[in-house]
């Protein structure tokens, strides 16, 4: 059962009441038997605990193969490009220290 948050239009009385979706609304403040006023709430939050809730829980075995290969293809290359690069960071010193 949600919770229903009331405004009175009177005496500005705030409350909240727990009734069913079914059941009639409020319409008397209790402390000033002043027009009850309904307010949009956010609700609450929800949790989701285990397993199951994400997209990559269910992935198929080729595709968390798939994605192990890229990923160790990746890191190859980035190895070779910061090796590539020191060479031509030496050979430039070397260049410089030269003339």
């Amino acid at each position: 059962m949600p919770t229903y948050i009331y405004l009175c239009e009177s005496c500005g009385t705030k409350l909240e009441k727990f009734h069913g979706i079914n059941e009639s609304p409020c319409f008397l403040c209790p402390s000033c038997s002043g027009q009850l006023e309904r307010q949009i709430s956010g609700g609450a939050g929800f949790i989701f605990k285990g397993s199951g809730f994400y997209a990559t829980d269910y992935r198929s075995e080729s595709y968390k193969k798939a994605e192990k290969k890229d990923k160790d293809h990746e890191k190859g290359s980035s190895v070779k490009k910061d090796k590539d690069h020191e060479k031509g960071s030496s050979v430039k010193k070397k260049k410089e220290k030269d003339p």
